[in-house]
């Protein structure tokens, strides 16, 4: 990305290389980031860039845990309903307008702050990684989404298996956007994507970044997530996935593979009950946040925050005033 030097922010934040600010504050879902990305967009006047591959859906507000008009406190949001559920969205789009809301952001004299639990996507952000090669050329992909269709998802997981075991070891059948993706990538480079995403592992970040990762006890995070799945059901959930039902959205479409859709589409199907739909979000929710854990252990230079290191009275304050400490020594502010 482009960066003007004439503009006062760069002057007085960029790096001695010239690399221009970035924080990152990432983590497992349900860690508590939303409440604490406020407080430190208000400290050091920053705006927010959501990382989160469902919140971008309008109309997915329960079940995508969507930060509310309230709970913003006027910090300005990018990223955020910008798709109908019927609309694809990859990394690359990601990529693409994460750039137009940084440079936004610089321009209005503020600090970007990525902040969301896809790991991928703010990897490809840090290192400005190119995933156009392929972008143009969706007809294998098509070919392997008809294959998911028509023989299931665990067919095409074993093709897989047999091209890049490490990914379908960390891919679970079920994500068949992502086991595609794999394949597609197979198919088109002729180099396992678990090869290629060591290698990106060790590119050097584009920004100037604090990546801050916060994370909690196990028990706790697991709690939170309970807590947070109970919530969305009395909040209103099965309406929710009813409506969308309603507007046309299907199971295989992008929005509707996020946690909480897929299985209360289930239900709505009769392929459940209730109860058994939401023992399955409760557990795949904690699997994916023990994969999302995985995924922030194997990057480098990121700064854990741990919830049990620091006091329970006032804790996003003390865990605040240590994110600022790092922002201040890193020149970041």
């Amino acid at each position: 990305m482009q960066i003007d030097p004439d503009k006062e922010l760069y002057k007085k934040h960029d790096a001695a290389d010239g690399r221009p600010p970035l924080v990152v504050l990432t983590g497992p879902t349900a860690v508590g980031k939303t409440a604490l990305s406020i407080a430190l967009a208000r400290a050091v006047n920053g705006e927010i860039i959501s990382a989160d591959s469902m919140q971008v859906y309008r109309h997915m507000n329960i079940g995508s845990a969507k930060i509310t008009r309230q709970e913003m406190q006027e910090i300005r949001h990018y990223m955020i309903d910008i798709l109908e559920p019927w609309e694809d969205f990859n990394v690359v789009d990601f990529q693409r307008r994460c750039k137009e809301a940084v440079t936004e952001i610089y321009d209005r004299g503020k600090l970007p702050i990525l902040v969301g639990g896809t790991g991928f996507y703010i990897q490809a952000v840090l290192r400005d990684i190119d995933y156009t090669e392929n972008a143009g050329d969706d007809s294998y992909r098509r070919h392997l989404e008809q294959i998911a269709a028509e023989k299931g998802a665990e067919t095409l997981h074993r093709m897989l298996e047999e091209v890049d075991a490490p990914s379908a070891e960390a891919i679970p059948a079920g994500n068949v956007k992502r086991v595609v993706r794999a394949l597609e990538f197979f198919y088109f480079t002729g180099k396992r994507i678990s090869e290629h995403n060591e290698e990106e592992r060790r590119r050097e970040n584009v920004y100037n970044a604090c990546y801050f990762v916060l994370n909690d006890d196990r028990e706790k995070l697991y709690q939170r997530i309970e807590k947070r799945v109970d919530g969305m059901l009395e909040q209103g959930l099965v309406a929710e996935v009813e409506s969308l039902k309603a507007m046309g959205c299907r199971r295989g479409q992008t929005a509707m593979q996020g946690l909480g859709y897929k299985e209360i589409l289930d239900y709505l199907d009769g392929a459940c009950t209730l109860e058994e739909a939401v023992n399955l979000i409760k557990r795949d929710t904690r699997h994916f946040a023990k994969r999302q854990l995985t995924w922030f252990r194997r990057e480098k230079d990121v700064i854990w925050l741990n919830r049990p290191d620091f006091p329970e009275e006032n804790q996003d304050g003390a865990i605040l005033q240590v994110m600022l400490k790092h922002m201040r020594e890193q020149h970041v502010i």
